[in-house]
């Protein structure tokens, strides 16, 4: 099979099976998300949505969490990874919004960047799932699951790398779903270790099954 026949295969699977796949964090605007997103770093999305809505209650927009100390955001975010550096960044992103944009979550990679505690990654993410933006954030569920089934090649050993290939590939219309595909089927089947692939319907073509799971 060819890489675009395997792309092809897999898209195909996907839009049959999880047609509307979204992100699992809860949030009302982009806002919320970008709070939601800078929280959940290394932490289970079912954390941070235990955590944002006693944030955003008490900071409902980017002006209130600016006013914010240090001592008054970190108890909402104790139970949150790394709380100290996600508190500092938290605040320092809402300055920086109130600052820079006027208050408002801006909708460019190469803008959001700028802010405190946002990466490509968390760029790539807002601008997918709150404008569909062609974008491809990689965390560790993608970089996982592309390189396995096959979609890139092992050579692939940056981020970076695994979102230009993954990008090149994909109809640009389907991009911002197909982030959400690889990361659901990466968080509850292509599992880091022990992968279910007896729920799997992506063996036939899947590289790391036929390689070393087939004959076992």
């Amino acid at each position: 099979m060819t890489k675009k026949e395997r792309y092809r295969f897999v898209i195909d699977y996907f839009l049959e099976h999880v047609p509307e796949a979204e992100t699992e964090l809860i949030y009302d605007n982009p806002y919320q998300l970008l709070v939601a997103v800078i929280l959940s770093a290394q932490c289970t999305d079912k954390r941070v949505n235990l955590t944002t809505p006693a944030i955003f209650a008490k900071y409902p927009t980017p002006k209130e969490l600016a006013k914010a100390t240090f001592d008054e955001l970190f108890p909402f975010i104790r139970s949150i990874s790394y709380p100290n550096n996600k508190t500092k960044h938290l605040i320092g992103m809402a300055n920086m919004l109130m600052d820079r944009f006027h208050g408002q979550v801006p909708m460019t990679v190469d803008e959001l960047v700028q802010l405190p505690g946002v990466g490509r990654k968390t760029a790539n993410v807002i601008t997918s799932v709150i404008d569909e933006q062609p974008n491809m954030a990689v965390d560790t569920h993608v970089f996982r699951v592309s390189k396995r089934i096959g979609l890139v090649a092992e050579t692939a050993s940056t981020p970076l790398a695994v979102e230009k290939e993954l990008i090149k590939n994909i109809p640009q219309e389907l991009v911002h779903k197909a982030h959400h595909w690889l990361i659901l089927h990466g968080r509850y089947i292509c599992v880091a270790r022990n992968p279910k692939c007896d729920q799997c319907g992506l063996t036939r073509e899947c590289k790391y099954y036929q390689r070393f799971l087939k004959n076992n």
